[in-house]
């Protein structure tokens, strides 16, 4: 592979799958107090959330530094490779512009190497499936271009949507976006949302059940789209989650590429009980997904 691929830890796929396929990743940060903590060594999303669920203030979350880029880049530029990084959505984080930085900076290091630094528009497992995208590129030869141009062609076929129980955790996180109109009796109830650029309303629900069906129609629609290989996360709602992955078998006639808990930079901002579902074509996905 002339090409390295490079994403960040809000993907919330299965480490192993990533590795898989050889896509690199770079931890965000979570701020408790005066503590902080790289993303990638919080294991236990049970405690996490727990405490959560009375921490006042809400912990804070913070971007990679470009130091933390770097020290991704250089061995895989030492390599030869050339690298496209794949990243959370620059409209709620600073981490695509912190890559660009860092790219700058490999790049009159290693003259000749090439990083492409793609904001995916999304986050979560859209993130994952982009760079997964990327990966397939990758191992077909492709140089940068061509295998930036995949993710870009996936980032512009994602789709995803996302039920939370509560507005209040985007509320006081300062990451909700347009669905600030909501505000209001909107706390009493269930929100779907999804992520283009930002925090972006779908629709209001009034109960957790309509807000399942909602999202098992979505699926019924990603299907019809021909988004094949599709994905179900959530926060603290395994039963959901696996519910919805049995509907889902039933619509695609397929198993989902993954599926996944959601971490807690991501989960800070929207709290526990999140479903979320969405998928791309599974064509623009490594063979065997």
């Amino acid at each position: 592979m002339p090409v390295a691929v490079v994403t960040d830890t809000t993907h919330y796929a299965p480490r192993a799958l990533l590795r898989a396929h050889d896509i690199h990743e770079v931890s965000l940060y979570v701020n408790v107090g005066d503590r902080q903590q790289r993303e990638s060594e919080l294991d236990d999303f049970g405690a996490f959330y727990e405490q959560l669920r009375t921490l006042d203030p809400l912990p804070t979350t913070s971007q990679p530094s470009i130091g933390d880029f770097l020290a991704c880049y250089e061995p895989l530029a030492a390599q030869g490779l050339d690298i496209v990084s794949v990243h959370i959505a620059g409209g709620i984080s600073g981490t695509p512009e912190s890559a660009r930085q860092a790219g700058v900076e490999l790049e009159a290091r290693h003259p000749g190497r090439r990083v492409v630094v793609v904001d995916s528009r999304t986050a979560c497992g859209g993130i994952a499936l982009c760079a997964l995208a990327g990966s397939a590129a990758a191992r077909e030869g492709g140089d940068v271009d061509a295998v930036a141009a995949r993710v870009g062609e996936a980032a512009d076929a994602m789709r995803i949507w996302f039920a939370v129980d509560t507005l209040e955790y985007l509320r006081r996180g300062g990451r909700i976006g347009t669905a600030q109109a909501w505000l209001g009796g909107a706390l009493k109830i269930k929100p779907i949302l999804t992520i283009d650029h930002e925090i972006t309303p779908v629709e209001r629900v009034r109960t957790a059940g309509r807000a399942f069906e909602r999202m098992v129609d979505y699926l019924k629609a990603r299907h019809d789209d021909g988004a094949d290989g599709w994905v179900v996360q959530h926060i603290q709602a395994a039963e959901q989650a696996e519910r919805l992955v049995e509907r889902g078998r039933e619509i695609f006639g397929s198993e989902p590429v993954f599926v996944s808990e959601i971490g807690p930079v991501i989960g800070t901002h929207v709290g526990p009980g999140l479903l979320g579902a969405g998928g791309i074509p599974r064509g623009l996905l490594p063979p065997g997904l």
